[in-house]
């Protein structure tokens, strides 16, 4: 296994793009949760959502937290929050490993998340971009302004 580092530095804003176990395509049925489950997460960390897309099974965001050393647990509790609140018709389906069963997971979620910290303007835009064209990119939406979870319609 790699060792890997995350890399905390005020300041920055950080791309991140969370994903459902097994893509299950329930982030958009459940979308006032994910709201709900950012909001929760807003008021225990300060941060700003520079940009953010939600599809069914994953989404993408830009924030920039006043420490960087809190992003992993925004994240977190965006996760904990949503999985608490979910209904088990959701995921009831989905097969998890004995050892993860018995820990009483709930299969909402892949376990990681994807994450970069933006080094300039360049890479922000750049990041923007593909947030933005992610849902025509996934066939959801011939154009972005189609598509309505997105911060996009807010700019």
């Amino acid at each position: 296994m790699a060792n890997y580092k995350r890399i905390f530095l005020d300041g920055y804003s950080y791309y991140l793009t969370v994903v459902t176990h097994q893509r299950n395509p329930i982030l958009i049925d459940n979308i006032e949760l994910l709201r709900e489950s950012f909001r929760v997460s807003k008021r225990k960390y300060r941060y700003k959502i520079e940009a953010i897309v939600v599809l069914p099974d994953h989404f993408h965001t830009i924030i920039t937290p006043q420490n960087a050393k809190d992003y992993p647990h925004i994240i977190r509790t965006i996760k904990q929050h949503f999985s608490k609140h979910c209904d088990v018709k959701y995921y009831e389906h989905l097969e998890q490993s004995i050892s993860r069963q018995k820990e009483g997971y709930k299969p909402i979620w892949q376990k990681k998340y994807y994450e970069h910290t933006i080094r300039d303007q360049k890479d922000f835009e750049e990041k923007i971009e593909y947030i933005y064209n992610n849902p025509i990119k996934h066939g959801y939406a011939k154009n972005i302004k189609d598509w309505k979870y997105s911060s996009y319609q807010k700019l």
